[in-house]
């Protein structure tokens, strides 16, 4: 294969409707304003694309969009930041996936989301010829996309370790349900899977994030990893399980900061990082995430990367 992915880069691909935090969330008919609004890129498997970019990592994105004005803006936006969208799948008869995210000071985020052609992400989207030459396969967003069958992407997971490249999974819950079985078949392939403590509850019903881990390694994931948002991540490997606390950053917006984690991850990946390292790295990428409205605007660039690691120590405590 000529010129082969370093990393493929699966899953949703939507666009934001953002805005700068606002002090209260709106009453019925009140008016609030806020001091930015910005339509910006989103989806994890365009975020950590742009984000491995950002760390001079060769990805391809593969997803779907509407053919419509967003996804036109999608894909100039994609292209503005040097990423491949070779793999874009235009998806004629549904609009483009947007999410309306509302930020409040001091509160967690607000989504609104329109699902749209991530909807139409289907078993034919996602295939064993689409990882070639790949060291890391990743799939974002499952659970968002229904036609994808956990049979399925086990398979390619699968084929991928088999030729050598590290799985990794993240996913979107779309509230209540019956996502471990969409998950029970995939997991023994997955190298890394790191949902946050909101979605590993959803999944295993396990309120504590370290036993949520423990449960996720028992299904038979390798490095099980719960990102906490402010409160840090637990990372459990087959050395032990480790809290790190969180990089202080000044914050602006948390969007797409998971994404940036993940693609920190990546990046530590190819480098032969150990899981600690890379666990530094994507702590680094996820904190610089929040510098800027938007998914992807604030995250360091490679080289910022290593010079704020240089100057900063993650305080990572081993619990077992």
């Amino acid at each position: 294969m000529k010129n082969p992915p370093t990393v493929l880069c699966a899953g949703i691909i939507v666009l934001d409707h953002g805005c700068s935090p606002i002090q209260h969330f709106p009453a019925e008919g009140e008016l609030i304003a806020t001091s930015g609004m910005a339509l910006t890129l989103g989806g994890c498997a365009a975020n950590v694309g742009v984000d491995l970019t950002k760390m001079g990592v060769h990805s391809k994105i593969l997803g779907k969009i509407g053919d419509d004005d967003f996804g036109k803006l999608i894909l100039q936006k994609l292209k503005d930041t040097g990423s491949d969208t070779s793999k874009i799948i235009k998806q004629g008869n549904s609009p483009t996936s947007q999410t309306l995210v509302i930020n409040v000071t001091g509160q967690d985020r607000r989504f609104i989301h329109l699902i749209g052609a991530n909807e139409g992400f289907t078993d034919t989207d996602f295939q064993n010829k689409d990882i070639e030459g790949c060291k890391v396969v990743y799939l974002g967003g499952y659970l968002l996309m229904d036609k994808l069958s956990p049979d399925h992407v086990a398979g390619v997971f699968r084929t991928a370790q088999m030729n050598g490249a590290k799985t990794i999974l993240d996913v979107v819950t779309p509230g209540p349900g019956n996502h471990l079985e969409k998950l029970k078949p995939i997991l023994p392939f997955v190298d890394v899977f790191l949902p946050n403590d909101a979605e590993a509850k959803l999944i295993s019903g396990i309120e504590n994030p370290i036993q949520q881990a423990m449960f996720f390694k028992s299904m038979g994931v390798k490095t099980s990893i719960i990102t906490l948002g402010n409160q840090g991540t637990i990372l459990l490997n087959d050395q032990g399980c480790y809290k790190a606390e969180i990089f202080k950053i000044n914050y602006h917006d948390g969007s797409g900061s998971g994404d940036a984690f993940t693609a920190g991850y990546i990046s530590g990946i190819l480098e032969n990082k150990s899981d600690i390292e890379c666990l530094e790295i994507g702590s680094a990428l996820g904190a610089s995430c929040v510098r800027a409205q938007g998914t992807t605007e604030g995250v360091f660039k490679k080289e910022e990367c290593l010079h704020f690691l240089a100057e900063n120590k993650l305080n990572i405590k081993k619990l077992s």
